[in-house]
């Protein structure tokens, strides 16, 4: 019998055992991957021998805690690891190892969306974060709850609000008294501004001038910028945004929040952005001025979006004047332009190639055809879910076809950056080597740099790449008549048109289609559904049907 006092020896080990004999058992492997990536320490006698489990635990108990594995890693090296990353949530669970993992996961943390105002104004934010390049504020803006179930959210903004914020009886989920003052705000972009003067791209709501002055004073690398709620006046904070390029102002978004953006707005955002490449305007008021000095002052510009816009009628020649522009949008519009005057004076965007149209209401058919002459240069026309689009109102893009100028009509040729006075209501048909041709151009004066030159030169594009999606009204008899029209069409979309059938194609409808380089033609998901199923029993009276387990 083993007396109790007697010391516990340890087993000894064959030396000829296999070291896989127990590694089936989990909690074997994991103690031999434990023991083999423990490092081994010198002792404290000063021996170089490696630290032996045989020494006294009394020994064992004065040593210094045992350094991690990547503490023998630098920062530099270690940061370079760590944005080997590829999940961006994974910085977050990094970050909760150690205070040095905290600080350098942090480091590698580029965008952010602020939910705590204090979190900022304390000078956390860019303590924790010091290298953001993109911040959003606009949820830190407003007074909610942080742990409220309610969430709004489309594509233009996205906040938590309180029972009260929903029950306020204005018809606004936002009021002016749940965003704070613009002053407090100013405060906190003073500070984001000082502690990260990386940014590039940032989204504010309710700033003042102030504000929007120490950010682009203080972050000279900002490119993008994204304003919510902000007034006329307040703009004029953006003058020294120098390397600014890409801009969304939201000025009324309908059900959320409610604020004027008018004419003097665009003036002034107009002279203060000069080299603005993409401007997106949603829910602004204005009229033919405010899109001219925008046209007039914006010479860089290459896309404009606009969205619910409020602009007076005749607004829609201002576009014109946007001679480099070369994407236009337009998003959820009531209308497109209630009055937009003689075709005549339209004038045209001479080099715009795409034209886009999604859920907008399109019953006026002054309006679209004076919208289709403005574009009538383009090479991609896109129309989704759009409101009244039935066969007579797109019957105006026949004048997308290829259209030669009369014989011996005059024509004159302006040399890049030459836009005189006299060729204000001639009818600009295209481009040929670097310069523009415009036709019924009279009155040429010398030293003007134009000259005219014989008919046979002119010619405008024509369009070659049609997308349709949801236009339910259209049908075939009207599409047909466009597509015909189009000599140079080469790619061709049809999705969701449930009065476009498939029996009601022509021969030279179908000889159409066989000359394209690409054609999705999906019109009625009705007759897809219904041949998707055929041979399966599903669908019919009588039938199979499909449960729930």
């Amino acid at each position: 019998m083993k007396s109790p006092s007697s010391p516990q020896v340890a087993p000894i080990l064959n030396p000829n055992s296999s070291p896989n004999k127990n590694m089936h058992d989990p909690d074997e492997a994991l103690k031999h991957a434990l023991l083999k990536s423990r490092p081994c320490p010198f002792s404290q006698s000063g021996s170089t021998s490696p630290y032996s489990e045989s020494e006294p635990e009394s020994d064992a108990s004065n040593h210094n805690p045992l350094p991690a594995a990547t503490s023998l890693l630098s920062d530099e090296l270690l940061l370079k690891v760590l944005d080997k990353i590829h999940d961006r949530k994974q910085h977050i669970t990094n970050s909760l190892v150690c205070r040095r993992w905290c600080v350098l996961s942090g480091k590698l943390v580029k965008s952010i969306k602020l939910i705590d105002r204090e979190f900022l104004e304390s000078g956390r934010l860019s303590f924790r974060f010091p290298n953001l390049e993109d911040v959003n504020l606009v949820p830190a803006c407003i007074k909610s709850a942080r742990n409220s179930g309610i969430l709004l959210s489309n594509k233009l903004i996205e906040v938590r609000l309180s029972s009260g914020m929903v029950e306020n009886g204005e018809g606004l989920f936002v009021r002016k008294g749940d965003v704070f003052e613009s002053k407090e705000i100013d405060i906190g972009v003073a500070i984001l501004a000082e502690g990260c003067k990386n940014l590039t791209r940032v989204v504010l709501m309710n700033v003042s001038e102030e504000g929007l002055s120490c950010l682009a004073k203080e972050c000279e690398l900002l490119q993008e910028m994204e304003l919510h709620n902000c007034g006329d006046f307040a703009l004029r904070g953006i003058y020294n945004c120098k390397n600014l390029q890409i801009l969304k102002l939201n000025g009324n978004v309908n059900g959320v929040y409610d604020s004027v953006v008018s004419d003097i707005g665009l003036t002034i955002l107009a002279q203060g952005c000069s080299r603005l490449v993409k401007l997106e305007l949603v829910g602004c008021e204005g009229s033919y001025d405010g899109i001219k000095a925008i046209g007039q002052c914006c010479q860089m510009l290459e896309e404009l979006t606009i969205c619910d816009h409020r602009m007076e009628g005749g607004w829609l020649s201002a576009l014109s004047y946007c001679r480099n522009l070369k994407s236009l949008s337009f998003q959820s519009c009531k209308k497109i332009d209630e009055n937009p005057g003689l075709d005549e004076h339209l004038g045209s965007c001479m080099i715009l190639e795409e034209l886009h149209l999604r859920k907008c209401h399109m019953q006026d058919n002054q309006g679209v055809k004076a919208l289709f002459v403005v574009c009538r240069s383009i090479r991609e026309l896109v129309l989704e879910d759009c409101w009244g689009l039935d066969d007579s109102v797109f019957a105006a893009a026949t004048i997308f076809s290829v259209v030669k100028n009369a014989p011996g009509a005059r024509v004159a040729m302006i040399e890049p950056g030459f836009a005189p006075t006299w060729v204000s209501r001639a009818r600009y048909v295209g481009r040929r080597r670097g310069a523009l041709w415009a036709v019924g151009a009279t009155g040429a004066r010398d030293g003007s740099g134009a000259y005219l030159l014989p008919s046979a030169l002119v010619r405008r594009r024509s369009i070659r790449s049609l997308s349709l999606k949801g236009c339910s009204i259209l049908t075939t008899q009207g599409l047909e008549s466009v597509l015909l029209s189009w000599k140079e069409l080469d790619r061709l979309r049809v999705v969701s048109c449930n009065n476009i059938k498939d029996s009601e194609i022509t021969a030279e409808l179908a000889t159409l289609f066989s000359l394209l380089k690409e054609l999705k033609w999906q019109p009625d998901s009705r007759s897809m559904l219904s041949a998707s199923l055929a041979g399966t029993g599903i669908g019919q009276k009588g039938s199979r049907s499909l449960r729930w387990n």
